[in-house]
């Protein structure tokens, strides 16, 4: 049982080293307004969320072969996405939002 506490701390943990990054980033180009960072807190907490609901739901209603097969298809679909995360966070010009009204 303590192993399972320790993973979803961890888990938390490392995703709220990531969220503070990622938001530094992107809050000077979207125009650093309290929404900017709103946003970025409300979608690594819906991520999370998202993360616990799909780790019950396949402990909860799958055998232990379709967990398997599953969580190796996530991360097949993770691995593929990798070279994704060598790229700078934007691209250019054309992402910069025109308007500053709704950065979000």
């Amino acid at each position: 049982m303590i192993r399972f506490a320790v993973t979803i701390f961890l888990s938390a943990f490392l995703l709220f080293q990531v969220q503070p990054l990622a938001s530094k980033r992107i809050l000077p180009w979207f125009g650093g307004s309290p929404a900017v960072w709103t946003t970025c807190v409300l979608f690594f907490q819906v991520a999370l969320l998202a993360g616990y609901v799909y780790a019950h739901l396949i402990s909860t209603r799958l055998g232990r072969r379709a967990q398997v097969r599953t969580h190796l298809a996530v991360l097949a679909l993770a691995a593929a996405a990798v070279p994704l995360l060598f790229l700078p966070l934007f691209r250019g010009g054309a992402w910069k939002p025109a308007s500053p009204d709704s950065p979000t």
